[in-house]
């Protein structure tokens, strides 16, 4: 097995704009994904996200933005050590295209840079597999989040 990029297309019931909005503002990706998100949506930002409770052996992972085009592109890179800057082969880079499709917005995820990491053979595999088993769980919450965002506004 390749190891080497993740890639979902899912089709969500919200027009571009909410979804840009669910996949980059930090009181929105809390939602879905992390139990909390420090950075700012614009590129260079800097900060974290967190699973589990922060202080009770919580995961803080660093998170870089890269790249902002509204509504179509957010990327970001991630799991770098939070002292160094982020850059291929010290982190994975995850992006959200979107593009309108019918009364709603097709997403493509994409998180690339496994190989890159430099990991032993078991370690990659291992990495790679829970990144599938995250994004499996968590997108789907993704995409109820933002068509029940959709029907609020």
């Amino acid at each position: 097995m390749e190891f080497g990029t993740i890639e979902r297309e899912i089709y969500v019931e919200a027009a571009p704009e909410v979804v840009f909005e669910v996949v980059s503002s930090p009181s929105h990706l809390e939602q879905w994904w992390p139990d909390e998100a420090h950075y700012e949506p614009v590129r260079g930002s800097k900060g974290n996200i967190v699973f589990g409770t922060h202080g009770a052996g919580a995961a803080v992972v660093a998170f870089t933005v890269l790249d902002v085009r509204p509504p179509e592109t957010f990327s970001f890179r991630w799991t770098h050590p939070a002292e160094e800057a982020a850059a291929e082969g010290n982190s994975l880079l995850v992006t959200f295209d979107l593009r309108p499709s019918g009364g709603g917005t097709l997403l493509k995820m994409t998180e690339s840079g496994f190989r890159e990491m430099g990991w032993e053979i078991a370690v990659l595999e291992q990495q790679y597999n829970e990144h599938i088993s995250g994004w499996n769980h968590y997108l789907p919450r993704l995409v109820s989040y933002a068509q029940a965002l959709k029907v609020e506004r």
